[in-house]
């Protein structure tokens, strides 16, 4: 199985997508996911990590962070996933890998894309039908955004209004709500791999950016038209190998 894509760039949008090992529900306790985000906090808070929206469900989790060009996404997610493995581990005596390989990141670009990227991070535990709405999913960016903390608050509110185009934190509530029940009254809470296993989506201009910024590594990836949207992904070449007639 290839590795997933980290290819980060200074001062963009990244989603963060980062599975449990072969899927398994190591997250399906409460008190696992609290720990998630309190070593999320703690990332915060040492290496100034900005956390846009977040989602932890019971075998993935799904993060919108910005980049400052510090280095700091890889360090707080080293620390994060780190601990919460660690903590796991000890407390049911078992060994092994926690984690599914490496995170997946794909540029979001902002505003319209960015907000669509948010709902569409906002609304996986109803694509899952575990509930009907995400204010009833505790460990999510929805209920911190509409109903901010007074301790331990993760998501910087002040970065996401201005990436996302507004003036005020009001302002976005409103329209964060208006975003969660249109997409709920249509389809388009449907899932949609193209914000999480692509390597960057926005449009033509954006995309073709970011894959300049990738140089060489972008040689065997191509910028494709979907929708309203560009996206940066892999080629899939078929595996068609050849043999020769003799051993």
């Amino acid at each position: 199985m290839p590795r997933a894509h980290r290819h980060f760039q200074p001062h963009l949008v990244w989603h963060l997508t980062h599975r449990c090992h072969q899927r398994e529900f190591l997250l399906k306790f409460a008190r696992d996911r609290t720990r998630y985000l309190r070593w999320l906090f703690e990332a915060r808070q040492r290496y100034a990590l900005c956390v846009l929206d977040y989602m932890i469900t019971s075998n993935h989790v799904h993060l919108l962070v910005k980049d400052a060009g510090r280095g700091e996404i890889a360090q707080s997610m080293q620390l994060v996933a780190a601990r919460t493995a660690q903590q796991y581990n000890r407390r049911k005596q078992r060994s092994g890998a926690f984690w599914q390989d490496r995170y997946h990141a794909t540029a979001i670009e902002q505003q319209a894309h960015l907000h669509r990227c948010l709902v569409y991070i906002d609304l996986n535990m109803v694509r899952a039908g575990v509930v009907e709405h995400p204010e009833q999913w505790a460990h999510s960016g929805y209920r911190e955004i509409q109903d901010p903390p007074r301790r331990y608050r993760v998501i910087d509110l002040a970065a996401l209004s201005a990436l996302c185009g507004f003036h005020t934190l009001h302002d976005l509530q409103e329209a964060h709500r208006d975003w969660i029940a249109q997409a709920l009254c249509g389809e388009r809470h449907d899932r949609d791999p193209s914000w999480s296993e692509s390597l960057a989506v926005g449009d033509e201009c954006f995309v073709q950016r970011v894959k300049a910024g990738l140089g060489e590594r972008a040689r065997y990836r191509a910028t494709v038209c979907s929708g309203q949207r560009w996206l940066l992904r892999e080629v899939v070449l078929p595996y068609s190998p050849s043999f020769p007639g003799q051993k």
